[in-house]
């Protein structure tokens, strides 16, 4: 069955990773199935992580992520737990590490209403904090 997939982040080094996590959200949504990515807006990155430089604002890294083969929808988001709300899915993809109480209500709203939620593991060896760490960041 085509499925709408909706996975969510930051985006803002793309890596191995990130690819990897594409990949296998768009192996969710099947054949003829989507991927929705939602990256979340500048504003909203440093209220929550005011340490965090960002490298590109979000129009780039919308452009980046746009560019990806398994990428077929790119949109915003602030609060994950609102902006959910607003945009059309039937699975939400989220990392193992996406656990805070934005994310928590997010996977308690998705339960709610009959959205399937599934937790992918990270790609071991390769992290956006570990590339900035070596580029001096």
């Amino acid at each position: 069955m085509n499925k709408i997939v909706l996975t969510v982040g930051v985006f803002d080094l793309l890596h191995f990773g990130h690819f990897e996590l594409f990949r296998r959200a768009k192996e969710l949504a099947g054949k003829g199935g989507n991927l929705t990515v939602a990256i979340q807006e500048d504003t909203i990155v440093t209220k929550y992580k005011p340490q965090a430089k960002l490298v590109y604002d979000w129009e780039t890294r919308k452009k980046m992520v746009s560019a990806l083969r398994y990428v077929d929808k790119v949109v915003p988001y602030k609060d994950i737990d609102e902006s959910i709300k607003g945009i059309d899915f039937d699975v939400f993809a989220i990392g193992a590490d996406q656990v805070h109480a934005g994310f928590q209500r997010a996977v308690a709203w998705c339960e709610a209403t009959g959205k399937e939620v599934v937790r992918l593991t990270r790609t071991e060896g390769i992290s956006s904090s570990q590339l900035r760490e070596g580029a001096g960041k």
